[in-house]
């Protein structure tokens, strides 16, 4: 496709944007395609992929302009030009380059990761730059997951079962999914395989409590309400409100109505759920490093000052939370982190403090460079009986 001025300048105020102003991309994307209503879809892909492209790339595509980054416009369409000159070129990477920057990672993250992942950090690296795969989540209070590919496939969506989770569906593109009656009707939820992943190793059974501590807009609530056949108490607490209210509506949609949702405005919240649930999901919040691919422009906003106190937080709320459990019961620790200082570490500080109440019965990563998971981590751990 031709590189109309227009659409490039559309491109440019993508970067303007999203390096300049610190706005997450896919926010500016969707309000300039918003702005621009009288470009068809070929157009918007070309904004959209192209933008995205060149986030991903950002490191590597100043290092071949050989200019440092700079938001001034002419330099922008220096680097657009360097670009597109890079693309109809067959997107060779010069040799001998770091590879921070043939992968595009800022120089603290690079030489983080590396020495935390030793040498599996080229491998991962690399992953994180794939395109991500779109999977969903069968609603099994609705239908069994074989009857949601037929009725997926009846609605034009080219789909297939997925290995990686119980109830996972991977489609062959990219459609839009709210407008369908499926989702509509709550059949199901756009979720990574490795997060559902998360909530499977819970083993949740009906009629018991589960409490999701951080839970944000609620998908993995949900996931447990439909594991549980919508029979027990699920609590689910996080200090966003607006997400709790999406929880709710989410949770109507899918026919869900054992969620109770809480917000946490302070840390003595917690006091009065004491020894309350059979299961416990610790979901914190993270660096987001195993969903790079889907978040592209993060590898930029993170900032090494801003990663040591989340795992400060994350450190907080495995010594608060773990109270809330029964004795006897299950807890789930989890990131969407590759470091080892938030998902390790943390379980040899925890283990540490409170080994005398508690057994690791396991921890494992789940991998980018499977095709339908992002980077996950996942520690269970069983509360001793008194």
């Amino acid at each position: 496709m031709k590189a109309y001025p227009n659409l490039i300048e559309g491109v440019i105020e993508v970067l303007v944007q999203t390096f300049g102003k610190h706005i997450y991309a896919d926010k500016v994307i969707q309000h300039i395609l918003k702005e621009n209503k009288k470009w068809g879809s070929r157009d918007r892909k070309f904004v959209a992929n192209h933008s995205y492209e060149i986030i991903r790339n950002w490191r590597l595509l100043w290092h071949i302009l050989g200019e440092d980054p700079s938001m001034k416009r002419k330099h922008l369409m220096e680097l657009f030009d360097a670009y597109w000159n890079w693309l109809e070129t067959g997107s060779e990477i010069p040799e001998g380059l770091p590879l921070g920057v043939v992968e595009s990672y800022a120089a603290w993250f690079d030489e983080r990761a590396s020495n935390e992942l030793g040498d599996h950090w080229p491998a991962l690296a690399h992953a994180l730059n794939q395109p991500a795969s779109v999977v969903l989540r069968n609603n099994v209070l609705r239908q069994d997951r074989k009857s949601l590919v037929e009725i997926l496939t009846k609605e034009g969506i080219d789909c297939e079962v997925s290995d990686v989770a119980d109830e996972s569906v991977v489609l062959a593109k990219r459609p839009k999914l709210m407008h369908l009656k499926s989702y509509q009707k709550g059949r199901f939820e756009i979720q990574d395989g490795g997060s559902q992943l998360i909530v499977q190793h819970l083993d949740l059974q009906p009629g018991e409590r589960f409490f999701d501590a951080c839970c944000g807009a609620g998908g993995k609530a949900i996931q447990a309400a439909s594991i549980m056949g919508n029979q027990g108490e699920i609590l689910a607490m996080d200090t966003n409100d607006k997400a709790l209210s999406e929880c709710r509506r989410r949770a109507k949609r899918n026919g869900v109505d054992i969620i109770t949702t809480e917000s946490i405005k302070r840390p003595a919240s917690v006091l009065v759920h004491q020894e309350w649930a059979d299961k416990l999901l610790l979901d914190v919040p993270c660096s987001g490093s195993g969903v790079i691919r889907r978040d592209v422009d993060s590898k930029w906003k993170l900032q090494p000052e801003h990663l040591d106190k989340t795992i400060q937080t994350q450190k907080d709320i495995l010594h608060k939370y773990h109270s809330t459990l029964k004795p006897g019961g299950t807890m789930v620790y989890a990131t969407c982190s590759i470091l080892r200082s938030e998902n390790e570490d943390q379980v040899v500080s925890f283990m540490e403090a409170f080994g005398e109440d508690f057994t690791l019965a396991d921890e494992f990563r789940l991998s980018p460079e499977h095709p339908h998971s992002d980077g996950y981590f996942i520690a269970i751990f069983q509360k001793h009986d008194d």
